[in-house]
């Protein structure tokens, strides 16, 4: 039976799918963004995230258990440095994957996995779209506000009507 097994096996043994994971996890550090099957991507982000958490607090404990699972002084030190400062205020959803289409070979499922603050892009478009945001109510307006409201165009009205008489 398979109860309580939900995590994706990817067709390997054991030692092969940590080999992977670590290998992809020590790419998406170092370059930030990689493409890869959906599978891989979806297993992946499982696997990076936790990392991640743990390189927001830089002690002795965090860099060890962190090197245990990559295995890699450079991705370590990108991780610590670079990422966690971009990072620190994030309180999760450290990627993000996007499906990119089908491999032409096997017809796989492709998806690219990035790290969410360092993609330029997207944090500029995110970023004008908050500006031009505006809250708006479907409630009605209070009695004060109508009367502010409807004096405002009475007094511009005459304004306009000035012009067109000279």
């Amino acid at each position: 039976m398979r109860h309580n097994k939900k995590f994706n096996h990817l067709s390997r043994k054991k030692g092969h799918r940590e080999a992977l994971l670590m290998n992809l996890t020590i790419s998406l550090i170092m370059h930030k963004r990689i493409f890869t099957t959906l599978a891989k991507a979806k297993a992946l982000r499982v696997y990076a995230e936790p990392i991640i958490t743990r390189s927001k607090t830089d002690d002795m404990t965090n860099r060890r258990l962190v090197f245990s699972h990559l295995q890699n002084k450079e991705a370590v030190k990108e991780l610590f440095g670079v990422v966690a400062e971009k990072v620190a205020e994030r309180p999760g959803g450290y990627t993000r994957i996007l499906k990119t289409g089908h491999r032409l070979g096997d017809n796989a499922e492709m998806a690219m996995i990035e790290l969410v603050d360092f993609n330029e892009n997207m944090l500029e478009a995110a970023g004008e779209k908050k500006a031009k945001s505006t809250r708006r109510s479907r409630r009605k307006k209070s009695a004060p506000a109508a009367e502010a409201v409807a004096e405002a165009p009475a007094a511009e009205a005459p304004a306009e009507e000035a012009p067109k008489a000279e």
